[in-house]
Parts: C-alpha cells; sequence; structure tokens
C-alpha cells in the first residue's frame, strides 16, 4: 500500500468535511465520515510531529558544527 503524503491527507479530511456538512446524509454515514476524518487528521498530525523533530535535529546538528 503507497503511503499518503501530508497533503493528501489535509485534502481528504477538507472533502469529507464537505460531506458532513451535508444535511442529507444519515447518522450512520456521519459517524462512518467522522470516524474516517478522524484517523486522517490524527495521521496528519503524527506527520507534522515527525518533521517537526526532524527540523530540531537539523537545527541542533547545524548550530553544533
Amino acid at each position: 500500500m503507497k503511503s499518503e503524503t501530508f497533503e493528501t491527507k489535509l485534502e481528504e479530511s477538507k472533502n469529507i468535511l464537505n460531506q458532513l456538512i451535508n444535511p442529507e446524509i444519515t447518522l450512520e454515514e456521519s459517524l462512518k465520515l467522522y470516524e474516517n476524518g478522524l484517523k486522517k487528521i490524527k495521521s496528519a498530525q503524527k506527520m507534522i510531529e515527525k518533521a517537526k523533530v526532524k527540523i530540531e535535529t537539523i537545527e541542533k546538528n547545524s548550530s553544533g558544527s
């Protein structure tokens, strides 16, 4: 399975949000969309945290040189 990029996860989260604001979807559909959206957002947050740690490491290494 190909890993998704941060941008892909963000775009899919936006699409899910747009679907959730549709007043005609059922409660079951809403719950499924909410669950999927939450997974995408949490995964994207993990990607941001990893990038933050990497940046901090790079800055630490470059200031120590």
